[in-house]
């Protein structure tokens, strides 16, 4: 091909997947031209931080159901085809790969190298092919950047993605179950993507692989957490689902973050995935979230946000198109940072819950069964909105905190998780950052000051030197003081004035937790069992 511009290995063409009569291929463009053809495409505006501020379309988020795996000598026996992982047939990929190229004939479209794993022992190198300039930009956002010299003297990629949002589906053809796919092929190393401008599908499709890859190859647990280091080199993990405060309460001033999302641990410490981070906005000011609000700058993606009328101000609380907006940015926007991403093994690992119903207690300890069964377990609440009426929260579990992303059975993540916490003699806590003194609706939400009080007492082993009484019905070990935090609140029974009520509903919960684990209970230990929930006869 001649039609081949920008930074590249002199061997390296996009002929090879079958893209040789596109328009043009622009090979790993500096993101100001990105931000530039964004804009002439009329694709972008400029915010007056400077970020680039885009629209991904008729999707504003994931579409879980709508991807698959390829069934191959490599998966068919290795992935747990159960709840989130769903067939696709080598030979529909095969053509349905092919009518994707053919879309792209004559069409512009955008290269990108880069790759995934800040640990060099265990780096994935990639090729990201984009429709559109802006894809490309959360490409260079979020992974890791490799040197000028590095693709001029041959950069290989090990998978390669390529994103067409404006190809749609013909589900009777082409075997999707609908207009839009992100389908992954572990014998081709493709990552197919078509009908949605979502970006955060490259960055899961990826984050998908290397959660096959690295547990079954490379003894390297993989995790969707967030990672920090404190001066004494002491790194602490926090696993939570949207809405429980992992990136705010991994953001601290007196600790240097790894890595915001997604990390593997190895046999000598942790690491990060990713070269940026990709955080929600909504209702993001620079007071609660300073970090966040001073890294959307020039270079950062903005998605599906809106400005106040007539000026180019975000309005972050704005949720006419979704409340997901989005920003990507590279991690270097952020100040306070490790370089490079990795840290020592974990002596602190934090799973944070929101607990809606107000029953489990704000700090407690783990045992390693029970850290096996929560991290299985996913647990989290959401309130059930603003409606009229409607108080009662929603119950949510999320294997090991990212079951759309886990191609393997959950049990081998908490396995590995178990060894590796015994191993380097690892605590771990559960923390509620949801209601105190009753469930959503009577009770109050946890203060964010105590939260992280609490944090820094189990940071600084000042949790080591308390006495621990346990829950009857989760096992948990309480500690029975934390300096500067309340006492009566550490005990959830003791917030509650009908302590009937907190008694019936924690039973409640309980059968909840051991009704979901049913579903892995077969393959689960005797170890995971034994941290199950006790839930009584009566309550």
């Amino acid at each position: 091909m001649n039609n081949e511009f920008g930074l590249r290995s002199k061997n390296a063409t996009i002929s090879t997947l079958g893209l040789s009569y596109v328009s043009a291929a622009h090979w790993n463009l500096p993101l100001a031209e990105l931000i530039e053809e964004t804009i002439i495409r009329g694709e972008g505006l400029l915010t007056d931080t400077g970020a680039i501020a885009i629209d991904t379309g008729e999707f504003t988020g994931r579409a879980p159901k709508d991807k698959f795996t390829v069934v191959d000598e490599n998966t068919k026996d290795n992935v747990w085809w159960e709840k989130h992982n769903f067939k696709f047939d080598a030979q529909k990929f095969d053509a349905l790969y092919n009518r994707v190229t053919a879309y792209l004939s004559g069409k512009d479209v955008y290269v990108r190298d880069a790759y995934a794993c800040a640990d060099n022992q265990y780096r994935l190198n990639l090729r990201v092919v984009t429709e559109s300039p802006w894809a490309n930009l959360f490409a260079y956002n979020m992974f890791l950047r490799p040197t000028r010299e590095e693709i001029l003297a041959g950069f290989n990629p090990e998978w390669t993605v390529v994103c067409a949002p404006g190809f749609n589906a013909d589900p009777k053809v082409d075997g999707t179950r609908q207009h839009n796919f992100a389908i992954l092929n572990f014998t081709r190393k493709i990552i197919l993507i078509g009908g949605t401008g979502y970006t955060g599908e490259i960055k899961k499709g990826i984050f998908t692989v290397l959660n096959y890859l690295l547990p079954l190859e490379k003894n390297v647990l993989s995790m969707h957490c967030s990672a920090n280091v404190g001066k004494d080199g002491d790194t602490a993990i926090f696993f939570g689902l949207s809405g429980t405060g992992k990136t705010t309460l991994s953001a601290d001033e007196n600790r240097k973050l790894i890595g915001d999302d997604e990390h593997g641990w190895s046999e000598t410490g942790v690491f990060n995935f990713e070269g940026g981070c990709y955080a929600k906005c909504i209702d993001l000011t620079k007071e609660k979230e300073p970090q966040i609000f001073d890294a959307i700058k020039f270079g950062a993606l903005l998605e599906n946000i809106e400005f106040y009328p007539g000026t180019t101000t975000v309005d972050y609380s704005n949720t006419n198109k979704t409340e997901n907006t989005r920003v990507s940015y590279p991690i270097h926007h952020i100040d306070n940072i490790v370089t490079p991403s990795v840290g020592p093994h974990p002596k602190n690992i934090f799973f944070l819950t929101c607990d809606a119903y107000g029953i489990l207690p704000p700090v407690s300890q783990l045992t390693a069964g029970q850290a096996m069964y929560h991290f299985i377990s996913g647990y989290t609440a959401k309130v059930a909105g603003t409606e009229a009426g409607i108080t009662e929260p929603q119950t949510v579990f999320s294997a090991c905190f990212g079951a759309p992303f886990l191609p393997l059975h959950p049990t081998k993540y908490a396995e590995m998780l178990g060894k590796k916490m015994k191993k380097h003699n690892v605590k771990v806590w559960l923390i509620n950052t949801g209601w105190s003194g009753g469930a959503y609706g009577v009770g109050e939400r946890m203060k964010l000051k105590h939260t992280r009080t609490m944090i820094t007492a189990a940071l600084t082993g000042a949790l080591d030197k308390v006495e621990y009484k346990n829950d009857p019905v989760f096992g948990l070990a309480i500690p029975t003081a934390v300096a500067d935090v309340p006492a009566e609140i550490l005990w959830p029974r003791n917030t509650w004035k009908d302590k009937n009520a907190y008694d019936q509903k924690a039973n409640e919960l309980a059968e909840k937790f051991v009704k979901n684990f049913e579903a892995y209970a077969s393959f689960a230990n005797a170890e995971i069992m034994a941290g199950a929930p006790k839930v009584a006869v009566n309550a």
